[in-house]
C-alpha cells in the first residue's frame, strides 16, 4: 500500500533564507489590515450592534431559502435564519433598527406578519446596544488572555525566545483575520470570535511542531548554524504540516460549499485561518529565533554537524 505523499520526506528549501522578503510581506499585510481596520471599521452583527431575536416554530419544516427571500423583501436590514435544535424551529435575527422602542416593535410586527398566524412565537427579545458593547468587550478580552496563556505556556515548555516567536506568529494570524473582515466587510459576530480562537489553536500547533523540532535538533547538533538547524527542522516537519493543512482544508471546503449561508463566514475565516497560520509557523516563528539570538547551550550532549548546503 502507498502512502500518499504531498512533500517528499527529504526536502531541503531554504526557507530562512526568504525570512527578510516574509517579514516584509508580512509587515505590508498587518499594517494594511489595521489601515482598513481604522478607517473602515469592522461590520458587526447583530451580536454586537444589537437586534431583534424571534424564536418561531413552524408545523412542518419551512424552507429557509424562500423565507430569507421574503424577510429581505421588508427591507429591515440584516436578517439572520438558522435552524434551533429541530428544522421545525428556526432563530430569526434581524438587526436593531433606527429609532427607539417602537421602531424596534414594527419590526416584530412586520416580521410576524409576514409569518402570519400559523407558528409558534416561542420568543421575542431584543438586544440593546449596551449588550452588543458589553460583548465586543468580552471578545477582545478573551483573544488578548489566549494569546497571553499561549506565550506562557511557550515560554515555560521552550525558552522565552521561543515565546516571542510564538505571539508574535499568532498576533499576526489575529491581526491579518480581523483586517480581512475590515475590507471585505464581512459580518463580524460571536461566531468571528470563535473561529479567530481556533485559528489561534491551529497555528500554535503547528508552531509547537516546529518549535519541538528545533529544540531536538538543538541538542543533536551542537556546531550546525543557526539559520541551518532552522532550514532542517522546517523540512523535517513540512510533509506533516502540509498534509494536516490538506486534510483540514478538504472539511473546511466541503462546510463553505454545502454547510448553508449562515457559517459562511466563520468558514472563511478558518480557511483563511489555516493559509496564514501555515505560512507564520513556517517563514514568521521559526526565523524569528534568528533575530533574538536564540542560544545554542540548551539541551544535552549531541554530536557535530555541517551546515546544510
Amino acid at each position: 500500500m502507498r502512502l500518499i505523499k504531498l512533500v517528499p520526506a527529504d526536502t531541503h528549501f531554504n526557507f530562512t533564507g526568504k525570512r527578510i522578503a516574509a517579514f516584509f510581506l508580512s509587515a505590508v499585510i498587518v499594517l494594511l489590515s489595521v489601515f482598513f481596520l481604522t478607517v473602515r471599521g469592522l461590520n458587526f452583527g447583530i451580536d454586537f450592534r444589537g437586534g431583534i431575536m424571534i424564536d418561531v416554530k413552524f408545523e412542518q419544516a419551512p424552507d429557509i431559502i424562500s423565507l430569507r427571500n421574503q424577510l429581505d423583501e421588508l427591507n429591515l436590514g440584516e436578517v439572520e435564519i438558522q435552524e434551533f435544535g429541530e428544522p421545525e424551529n428556526l432563530l430569526i435575527r434581524v438587526q436593531r433598527q433606527e429609532g427607539d422602542e417602537k421602531a424596534q416593535l414594527l419590526a416584530i410586527t412586520a416580521v410576524k406578519g409576514m409569518l402570519g398566524e400559523g407558528p409558534d412565537y416561542r420568543r421575542t427579545e431584543f438586544v440593546g446596544p449596551k449588550v452588543g458593547s458589553e460583548l465586543i468587550e468580552a471578545g477582545i478580552l478573551a483573544v488578548c488572555m489566549s494569546l497571553l496563556a499561549i506565550m506562557i505556556y511557550i515560554w515555560f515548555r521552550f525558552e522565552w525566545q521561543f515565546g516571542i516567536g510564538a505571539i508574535a506568529a499568532l498576533t499576526h494570524d489575529v491581526v491579518t483575520t480581523i483586517g480581512l473582515f475590515a475590507i471585505l466587510q464581512l459580518e463580524f459576530n460571536l461566531s468571528t470570535i470563535a473561529a479567530i480562537l481556533t485559528i489561534a489553536g491551529y497555528s500554535i500547533n503547528d508552531t509547537v511542531v516546529v518549535y519541538d523540532r528545533v529544540r531536538e535538533n538543538l541538542r543533536k547538533f551542537k556546531k550546525m548554524a543557526l539559520p541551518d538547524l532552522l532550514n532542517q527542522s522546517i523540512n523535517q516537519t513540512l510533509a506533516r504540516t502540509t498534509m494536516t493543512s490538506a486534510t483540514t482544508l478538504l472539511a473546511l471546503l466541503a462546510l463553505y460549499f454545502f454547510g448553508g449561508e449562515v457559517i459562511h463566514d466563520f468558514v472563511f475565516a478558518m480557511i483563511w485561518g489555516v493559509f496564514v497560520g501555515t505560512y507564520s509557523s513556517i517563514f514568521i516563528a521559526a526565523p524569528l529565533l534568528i533575530k533574538l539570538r536564540l542560544r545554542r547551550d540548551s539541551g544535552g550532549e549531541g554530536e557535530a554537524e555541517n551546515s546544510l548546503p
